[in-house]
């Protein structure tokens, strides 16, 4: 069970991560769960610009409505609203292997118990040398975010990522609340 959550924006600031992660002019960006709002999604189009696409994976129909909104509101024509469950390799069709520079994952893993089928979803999709970057919740004690049981701790994800072909690049502190932590394709 997740406690109240606030907006996205309120704790992580996207164009502040998306510069750490050094995402590029005409980059191909996913942001697997990305929600209605798309703040990473959005922000990452921004960046990427003309030459570059932004997809937002979600699995909620809902979600991908909203994205499009607000992507045609900003006058973004490079962000691509993706149905699709994170959690099954190949699910994401519209994106094809070995095509992405960026996957990421931001309070994605802590709504999942399924993680290495993420990484291996992720690992799909990126191109070898390919980032994936995971932005989650660090444990503490706090009225919001996710119960404790929630958590998903950094060594475990590198673990994980580890598992499906990542190797570790480096960590980084996304924001008061949150963790940051970028994987090479290898």
């Amino acid at each position: 069970m997740i406690n109240k959550i606030p907006s996205g924006s309120m704790f992580l600031n996207p164009a502040k991560i998306l510069n750490t992660v050094s995402i590029n002019f005409g980059d191909k960006v996913a942001d697997l769960g990305c929600g209605g709002a798309g703040y990473f999604v959005l922000q990452a189009a921004k960046m990427v610009g003309d030459k570059g696409v932004s997809y937002g994976v979600d699995i909620l129909k809902s979600a991908l409505s909203g994205l499009e909104s607000r992507a045609k509101l900003d006058g973004l024509d490079n962000v691509v609203p993706v149905w699709s469950n994170a959690e099954i390799y190949g699910g994401a069709r519209t994106i094809k292997s070995n095509t992405l520079d960026i996957a990421l994952m931001v309070q994605l893993l802590s709504h999942s118990k399924k993680h290495r089928e993420i990484f291996r979803e992720a690992h799909r999709m990126l191109k070898k040398k390919g980032k994936a970057v995971v932005v989650d919740w660090e444990k503490s004690d706090l009225s919001f975010g996710p119960t404790r049981e929630k958590f998903v701790p950094a060594d475990q994800i590198k673990e994980v990522a580890h598992e499906n072909g990542f190797k570790f690049v480096k960590a980084f502190q996304a924001s008061e609340y949150h963790y940051g932590l970028i994987f090479e394709k290898i």
